[in-house]
């Protein structure tokens, strides 16, 4: 059954690997709000730092 099978049992683990791997991103990704205050936060900091090197 096995040696039969393995093209459809490979690609049912292959589906479900890359199912677990889509939720994972979109669990843990930033929204877009938080991305642009720590981007504009970086920016701020960065000026700052080159106007006390002057």
């Amino acid at each position: 059954m096995l040696k039969r099978n393995w093209k459809r049992i490979g690609m049912i683990i292959l589906i479900v690997a890359c199912i677990f791997n889509v939720m994972g991103k979109l669990i843990n990704k930033l929204s877009l709000n938080k991305e642009m205050l720590y981007s504009a936060e970086y920016m701020y900091e960065e000026e700052q730092n080159e106007q006390n090197q002057k």
